[in-house]
């Protein structure tokens, strides 16, 4: 016995509990909306690598980031975002098109489907997880107890790995699929449906379908990349952060308040250097005395939102280079806030050498707010805005 499932596709002694009668439950429908939610699940990978590379770079590579472009982080970080909203309406239509294979009886009928049905239950599981996850951290609100970075980035992996299984175990249907509709098997009902509906009418629905999954997509990406893209801002509505909110004309991630930062404790600040050639310390009018430079630089922040803004400050190989390092060397960078993921971080060659990287003092003709990190932060090119450390109090080389 032959059954001819819902979306097309017969498999010996299958039955369907229930009868779906859409057209578009059909595995050309699913390879056509595959082929974009593979395509954005593939830019999501690739630009979810640079920024974890960026932000925890293993040893090997840290004297080799790049800092230019300067805006490299921010479009693709942005990008990162963006696809990953747009994952939300594919990914669900994806599935409206093959739900119903769930509904075949018997559910196993051999080791070979056992082992298929379980990948694509990791794989759907997987995907709706890491979309989940990254649309919280977007809003920056976690209902979890583990560290969001090390399982993103580990279930990104496992996500990767299950689509490729899915694509080579069904690589015979999407070929089959790709371009053109086969034809069916000869059953009665199927013959009598297409002489009524005819084959130009399926493809018809499936068009205005694909229209109105490619409409959802660009609206919700229209609706939330103005936090990255400026022109769009005026559109966006459902992005956390608009690149225009926020002191100085920049948002805030991490207040002073949250960090635990207040003017008290900045009353005798003084900025520790250390290096080979001992130790100083400096005062803010100290800092201010020194040759002053400024620098169009964007900052980007991991949830995707980023704007270039005005910074003005003291070169950072300046200090180094009074303190004393070597050519290739490396520093660490404290900050006053007691707790914090990023209250420690370090900075390689790359970064130190480039004229662009600042201790800043300034941000967009003004003194730093205390939120902006008064009365001294880092900012350099091409870099992670949880790497650009707000209320420095301490650098060494290493």
């Amino acid at each position: 016995m032959r059954v001819r499932g819902p979306a097309g596709t017969g498999v010996s002694g299958e039955r369907l509990l229930f009868r779906f009668r859409n057209r578009l439950h059909h595995p050309r429908t699913a390879t056509m909306v595959g082929r974009w939610l593979g395509l954005g699940v593939v830019v999501c990978f690739l630009t979810g690598l640079v920024s974890h590379l960026l932000q925890t770079p293993p040893g090997w590579l840290v004297p080799h980031l790049p800092t230019r472009p300067v805006w490299g982080y921010r479009v693709t970080q942005g990008l990162h975002v963006a696809a990953g909203m747009a994952l939300v309406p594919l990914l669900l239509a994806k599935l409206w098109t093959v739900y119903p294979r769930l509904w075949v009886w018997p559910p196993v009928h051999s080791v070979r489907h056992a082992l298929e049905r379980m990948s694509i239950a990791v794989l759907v599981s997987v995907a709706l997880l890491e979309v989940l996850m990254g649309l919280m951290n977007v809003v920056q609100w976690y209902g979890w107890p583990f560290g969001f970075r090390d399982v993103h980035w580990a279930l990104g992996w496992v996500l990767v790995g299950a689509l490729l299984l899915h694509v080579t175990v069904k690589a015979p249907v999407i070929v089959a699929n790709w371009r053109r509709p086969r034809p069916a098997a000869p059953e009665a009902e199927a013959d009598t449906e297409r002489a009524e509906h005819g084959e130009d009418a399926e493809e018809r629905d499936r068009r205005a379908f694909l229209l109105g999954v490619g409409a959802a997509v660009g609206v919700v990406t229209v609706v939330t990349v103005g936090q990255s893209v400026t022109p769009l801002a005026p559109a966006t509505l459902l992005a956390p952060r608009h690149p225009d909110h926020g002191g100085q004309g920049v948002p805030v991630n991490r207040t002073a308040a949250q960090a635990g930062i207040d003017r008290a404790a900045l009353a005798d600040w003084r900025l520790q250097v250390s290096g080979t050639r001992g130790s100083f310390a400096l005062s803010l009018a100290e800092l201010g005395a020194l040759p002053q430079h400024e620098a169009e630089l964007p900052i980007a922040c991991v949830e995707g939102w980023s704007v270039s803004a005005r910074w003005s400050g003291v070169r950072l190989r300046v200090l180094l280079e009074r303190a004393g390092i070597a050519d290739g060397g490396s520093v660490r960078v404290v900050s006053l806030q007691e707790r914090g993921a990023w209250r420690v971080m370090e900075m390689g060659p790359t970064y130190i050498r480039d004229p662009l990287t600042l201790l800043a003092l300034r941000l967009n003709g003004a003194t730093l707010s205390l939120d902006h990190g008064f009365p001294a932060r880092i900012i350099a090119p091409n870099r992670p805005g949880v790497r650009q450390t707000k209320w420095v109090h301490r650098i060494e080389v290493l």
